[in-house]
């Protein structure tokens, strides 16, 4: 029996509401020749030729390990000790279903409770929840939490936040309100105040910003306070906070970051773990879980989930997310990395990633049409080449150099852009590799 929930009538209102004459216009990028579902797909194969092939596939990728790896842009490659891994697969932390194992759930809570303590002090703010799915839904949560402090719905985009992080506020935040980006600014300060008003909740602004360059932001701070707005700030490479004063320190009001650099590896993209913090007084707007420490009737030292204001705990119109679990295993990946490290270790790595990139920038704009386009920056910056990017990136990735992010694959649109190259270095970078990158960019712009 076929179970057909909608009826003609439903489709013909469906697409007259989203403008689409028939189903077929839903399809309409898809190609013509993929639609008939007729694909020259293999036959089948037995478990050692399938083996075979995909080994052959993967061969075809370069690894960051097996390659001098300089791309950033959100996303960064550190070194992680062995012993974080061994210890997240530990039996009391992997399990099926984590969260909810009773004979652990102490265990679990106190770590999270242990990673906010970490998040907060990171970010020199108050509270931090038990962490979000990675850092650009918990800008779009960011944004969301503004408009409900505030009352109202208007959001103001640095042009230099990361556009990945811009276009996912405006799918998760766009229907909430009005979301305005301000025009890309590339190794500078811009000036945001003219755009906010008396219904702007948030100004948005990422710090080092997606370029990579640093910037102050007391000033947009106070500009966002005159006008009775928030600011929120972006972190997208945690290690940053070892070294560059914290979003908290310069007025931040909610702070959302990407704690994929500390515990956690590349992955092809994920899974990775979302940090965010705020002032207590805006604590139960807070999306997410947030975990507690408390004492039983004994006396003894416990921990419970303190706020966990989601749609299964409350009603839903007073949920302040759909954000209905956190990325706990991330989270603890985390917490012990930085532990692991402690406040000195964070440090000295930082200082690390920093004098690695300055070494890396004296040496490449040594090369002649080569420019330093940002220029304060902690461990990523952007470089000016006389060529356009994409065919130096190409002709270095077949020197096994992954040379960079293009400014252009961000931002297509921008055709000021499509010189500039996006590189991050870090302490996984040495001096041969350094070296490897700026000799063989010189024999690439030579030719």
């Amino acid at each position: 029996m076929r179970y057909l929930p909608l009826t003609d009538a439903d489709r013909r209102a469906m697409l007259a509401k989203i403008g689409a004459k028939s189903i077929d216009d839903l399809f309409a990028d898809v190609p013509e020749a993929a639609r008939d579902g007729h694909f020259a797909l293999p036959r089948h194969a037995g478990e050692m030729e399938v083996e075979r092939r995909l080994s052959e596939l993967a061969r075809l990728n370069i690894a960051a390990g097996d390659s001098a790896f300089f791309c950033g842009a959100g996303a960064y490659r550190h070194h992680i000790p062995a012993s974080v891994d061994h210890l997240v697969q530990r039996s009391e932390f992997l399990t099926s279903y984590t969260p909810y194992q009773p004979e652990i759930a102490q265990g679990t809570l106190q770590v999270l409770f242990e990673f906010q303590t970490q998040v907060a002090s990171l970010t020199a703010m108050e509270v931090a929840n038990a962490s979000m799915y990675d850092g650009s839904t918990a800008a779009a949560e960011a944004v969301l939490m503004a408009h409900r402090i505030t009352g109202r719905n208007r959001a103001v985009l640095s042009g230099s936040l990361h556009p990945h992080y811009a276009e996912t506020i405006r799918t998760m935040a766009g229907l909430a309100g009005e979301i305005v980006s301000a025009p890309v600014r590339l190794g500078e300060a811009e000036d945001l105040a003219p755009l906010l008003d008396e219904d702007t909740s948030c100004v948005v602004v990422q710090n080092p910003d997606v370029f990579g360059f640093l910037r102050d932001l007391k000033s947009i701070a106070e500009a966002a306070h005159a006008q009775g707005a928030l600011l929120v700030a972006v972190v997208t490479e945690a290690v940053s906070l070892g070294l560059v004063e914290p979003p908290g320190a310069m007025g931040a009001d909610i702070v959302a970051g990407e704690g994929q650099s500390l515990g956690n590896a590349l992955n092809f993209g994920g899974p990775y773990v979302g940090l965010f913090a705020t002032r207590e007084k805006y604590l139960r707007q807070m999306p997410g879980r947030l975990a507690g420490q408390t004492v039983d009737v004994e006396g003894r030292r416990g921990f419970v989930l303190t706020l966990s204001a989601r749609e299964q705990h409350i009603r839903r119109e007073k949920a302040t997310s759909n954000i209905c679990t956190n990325s706990g295993l991330c989270a603890l990946a985390f917490s012990i990395h930085l532990a692991l490290l402690g406040e000195l270790g964070l440090r000295r790595l930082a200082r690390i990633n920093h004098a690695r990139a300055v070494q890396l920038a004296e040496r490449l704009t040594a090369i002649k049409g080569v420019d330093l386009a940002t220029p304060a920056f902690f461990n990523e910056f952007t470089v000016k080449l006389p060529k356009p990017a994409i065919e130096v990136a190409d002709a270095l990735a077949n020197r096994n150099i992954i040379a960079g992010v293009r400014a252009s694959r961000l931002y297509p649109h921008e055709p000021g852009l499509t010189h500039h190259l996006i590189v991050a270095a870090t302490e996984t970078n040495n001096a041969g590799e350094i070296e490897a990158y700026a000799r063989e960019l010189e024999k690439v712009l030579a030719c």
